[in-house]
């Protein structure tokens, strides 16, 4: 009886090691697929901290120059297409597109020269996510029509998403950076991502954004 109970013990305590064993390799296994996933996320994305909402600016100015007699709009405001903005002498500086006034000289009887911007515009139509990204760290593998994920600042952990627009052929200007590890000068071009801006009224132009450019 008690070779038989010795015996059943033995049988349990190598019944436990081997369920202890599957459980380990499974959770080596485990760990193993989700390293192969993060790598394969690291690898298909590219990750650009700094990027942000912007829409090419328009200048509105007088052809002719002159004295500012009166200014018509302020920041914030939305206008009209052919809307009156200012008068700089006897002409009236007026919009050709519909948009939203982002600067305004207020500085009336200031003496201004034709083509100077008494005021400045954006299309809401032209926003576009642009990301800074340096020339390193991925630029090569970013192509038009790419899928891009991206968060604003403003609205915390809220996803938005759209497609790569444009690749500019040229570095910002006057934006350059060190490579620590090297102290290399690294120059950083513009990815212009076009998104619905119908589907995200919130969004305006000049807030911050952190972006995830899908390259496979």
């Amino acid at each position: 009886m008690e070779n038989t109970n010795a015996k059943n013990q033995a049988n349990g305590e190598t019944s436990r090691r081997r369920e202890w064993i599957i459980l380990a390799v499974i959770a080596f296994a485990a760990a193993g697929l989700v390293a192969i996933f993060y790598l394969y996320l690291a690898q298909s994305r590219i990750y650009v901290e700094k990027s942000g909402i912007e829409a090419q600016p328009i200048s509105l100015s007088s052809q002719q120059g002159g004295i500012l007699q009166t200014m018509f709009v302020k920041i914030g405001d939305d206008v009209s297409a052919n809307q009156p903005v200012a008068q700089i002498g006897n002409e009236v500086v007026k919009t050709k597109d519909p948009g939203k006034i982002i600067s305004a000289n207020n500085d009336i009887g200031k003496n201004f020269a034709p083509d100077e911007a008494v005021a400045t515009m954006i299309r809401p139509d032209d926003l576009r996510l642009v990301a800074r990204v340096e020339e390193d760290k991925g630029l090569n593998k970013i192509e038009v029509g790419q899928k891009v994920f991206f968060t604003v600042d403003a609205f915390g952990s809220k996803e938005y998403s759209g497609i790569v627009d444009e690749v500019s052929p040229t570095a910002r200007s006057g934006d350059i950076v060190f490579n620590i590890s090297s102290a290399r000068q690294e120059n950083e071009f513009n990815v212009k991502v076009r998104f619905n801006v119908s589907d995200y009224p919130e969004l305006k132009n000049g807030m911050s954004a952190k972006s995830w450019i899908y390259v496979k």
